[in-house]
């Protein structure tokens, strides 16, 4: 299953952090790509850059297989691999049937092969939005896509959306779940001292040699 995460060209830091937690959980490989603008075949812009490249998703997989989306203000707690047996097989897009309508798309798993409509000409020129596409939508567990400040607060949420902004800032600084933000932007950040990392290396015995 490809991933593509929204990317917002204002704020890489978001992309940087949820990319690092999918990978930092995934217990297998996977592949991840940004949806930059600038690179894709429409560009038509909504709130975001990938208000609408999102639905291009299937087609950026030759409407073949499976792939996933997500926005960049999120963190995954889990192995991502679980959606995909999750996702209802028969229905072209399953996702979180969140209370806030316009966050359905927030989080989306494809099965490419039955979005052939998703068309760079209508993604450009279409609703892609209504979902009139698909002829039915799964239902994936709400904890896949718990939106902070609107969903009851769950601990044990697998996929966290920073829905009002990531925790970063501080208006958001005390918001549900920010910790875990910060935990994985430190894991992002993180390193071991150097004597550790190359301390028995030849490098070492370079640097400490007489100059």
């Amino acid at each position: 299953m490809r991933i593509f995460i929204g990317m917002d060209e204002r704020q890489p830091l978001a992309y940087h952090v949820c990319r690092s937690s999918i990978e930092r959980h995934a217990g297998a490989r996977v592949q991840i790509e940004p949806l930059r603008l600038k690179w894709l075949p429409v560009k038509r812009r909504g709130l975001t850059d990938f208000t609408f490249s999102r639905y291009l998703c299937p087609y950026l997989c030759d409407f073949e297989g499976e792939s996933l989306f997500m926005d960049a203000d999120i963190v995954v707690r889990a192995d991502v691999r679980e959606l995909a047996q999750l996702a209802a097989k028969d229905a072209p897009v399953s996702l979180v049937k969140n209370k806030l309508r316009l966050e359905w798309p927030s989080m989306m798993v494809f099965r490419n092969g039955l979005c052939r409509a998703l068309t760079p000409e209508f993604v450009e020129t279409g609703k892609p939005e209504a979902f009139e596409w698909a002829s039915s939508i799964g239902e994936l567990p709400a904890e896949w896509n718990h939106c902070v400040g609107y969903d009851a607060p769950d601990p044990q949420a697998k996929l966290i959306h920073f829905t009002q902004g990531i925790p970063c800032w501080p208006e958001t600084q005390d918001c549900e779940h920010a910790e875990t933000w910060r935990e994985e932007h430190r894991h992002l950040n993180g390193t071991v001292s150097w004597t550790e990392l190359m301390g028995h290396s030849v490098h070492a015995k370079h640097m400490r040699s007489p100059r």
